[in-house]
Parts: C-alpha cells; structure tokens; sequence
C-alpha cells in the first residue's frame, strides 16, 4: 500500500499487476490526481489493458486544479482504450449516474456497488481473470 502525497489518496494491494485499487479517503488534491495519473500510465505502458477499482471511503470532492490537470487529462483520454473494466464502489448517486452512462457510451464496462458490498467488487474482478490475456 501506498499513500498519495496530500494523503487523501490510498493506492491498495491488488491480487494481480494488471489491476489498479485506490481508495479515495478525503478531497481530491492536484497533487494526488496526477500520482494516480502516473500509476495508472505506468500499469497502461506496461499491461496494455487493466482494470481499474475505486473505493470511495470518504470522497469529498476534488479542487479545481485536480479536476484540469492537463497530465491526468491526458491520462484519463487515453485510458478508454486500455481500461477492460471500472469499478467504482461507493460513489455518490450523481457520479454513479455518471458512470453508468460512461458504460454505455464508451468501449469500458463499468460497474458500481454500495460501501457496504467492497467485498462483492473484489470478487467481481476476481472472477473476470486477468485483462490482459
């Protein structure tokens, strides 16, 4: 495990390479986007495809300036084509609309659960293997 370097940001232990976990423990800072930005360009380079788990544990939100960072933009763009599957546990009804409708548009199954369930959302991506194969 490691901590992005506002500490809002927790990147947990994943039972393969190609999967990606954060936990999002507070306010998303400019800093901690673009360490997360650089762990998931680096599984991307190195994997192809992954699969990416957030567990909103405490989302607040993000400042502005992580919300346009032009390397985490960039990141997120070319992500589309590299992420299999993005699961989202936690997320406020708003986001989760948000990401559902991402599913439906856009060639990465997406996939949310309640809190209560983080336990259901890592045995989901447990059952689908790895995403590079």
């Amino acid at each position: 495990m490691s901590t992005a370097p506002d500490g809002s940001v927790i990147r947990r232990d994943a039972p393969r390479p190609d999967l990606i976990a954060f936990e999002i423990k507070d306010r998303i800072t400019k800093p901690d986007i673009e360490w997360m930005s650089s762990i998931t360009d680096a599984a991307m380079t190195a994997h192809g495809k992954i699969d990416m788990l957030l567990i909103m544990s405490n989302y607040e939100g993000s400042d502005l300036g992580a919300r346009f960072d032009g390397y985490a933009s960039g990141v997120m763009a070319r992500s589309v084509a590299h992420i299999r599957k993005y699961v989202v546990v936690g997320a406020p009804m708003v986001a989760r609309a948000m990401i559902t409708l991402s599913g439906a548009v856009l060639p990465v199954e997406t996939k949310t659960f309640d809190l209560s369930d983080e336990a259901a959302a890592w045995a989901y991506l447990a059952e689908a293997g790895p995403a590079t194969g």
